[in-house]
């Protein structure tokens, strides 16, 4: 059955934190009108979740029949492999100056040019791998920005797991969780095969024990989109 097709505009903003022009990809539903309020879905990797996650295809659906709320997608897309780990990396060069951008000039921006509902409980962060590591990052230190979060097979270090350990906030957060059971030798960026199951577990651990309202589950598969896109439909109905 065919939809019908909301819109994709790329828009491009300056931005002071990271020193260079950033590209968007702004995804309006096919019904946009000024006169509703939105929510807003920020997915790093931006053009990987339009692309590969055929998100905007899956807002397309779920809006005509009424299974989400009035949503905005923005994607962020990375330059390059070298560009994306500066920047979502816990300790990649630009990660604080990144994480900045998406809470002092991207959301201001957005709240400025599109009809949002400027709540922290209407924003969401979404992002796989190293986009989920930043996206969790961001939340944990903007909880009053973005009250959601949706994590696929993030990348874990003890920077993460020491960050949610001492977050206090919990109450403020919804977060969306999932991971495969065949993450234990995913190769990463620099070559090196990494075991990402057994620290999203301890991950998962630590949040449980927090006020936070918390969905986890390992799905039976590997650190890919075939796993990931499938995902997506019960991720955006569960968050929105």
């Amino acid at each position: 059955m065919e939809f019908p097709k909301g819109t994709i505009k790329e828009v491009t903003i300056q931005s002071s934190e990271l020193g260079e022009d950033v590209q968007l990809l702004i995804y309006l539903p096919a019904n946009f009108s000024p006169l509703y309020k939105y929510s807003l879905l920020i997915a790093q990797d931006g053009q990987d979740y339009f692309q590969l996650g055929r998100i905007a295809r899956l807002a397309d659906e779920f809006l005509f029949q009424r299974e989400i709320e009035n949503l905005i997608i923005i994607g962020v897309p990375y330059k390059d492999v070298e560009d994306r780990r500066k920047k979502y990396h816990p300790s990649g060069i630009q990660n604080q100056q990144y994480i900045r951008f998406l809470a002092h000039e991207l959301v201001p921006y957005l709240d400025k040019e599109l009809p949002t509902y400027q709540m922290g409980s209407t924003r969401a962060l979404i992002g796989d791998s190293l986009g989920g590591a930043v996206s969790l990052m961001t939340a944990l230190q903007y909880p009053h920005t973005f009250g959601k979060v949706l994590i696929q097979s993030p990348y874990v270090d003890e920077n993460i797991l020491n960050s949610v350990e001492d977050f206090s906030e919990g109450q403020l957060i919804q977060l969306y969780h999932v991971i495969g059971n065949q993450e234990t030798e995913v190769e990463t960026s620099d070559g090196s095969l990494k075991d990402f199951l057994t620290p999203n577990r301890r991950l998962s651990k630590i949040i449980s024990e927090k006020p936070i309202t918390y969905f986890y589950e390992e799905f039976n598969g590997n650190h890919t989109w075939t796993y990931w896109q499938p995902d997506l439909r019960r991720a955006l109905k569960m968050l929105f």
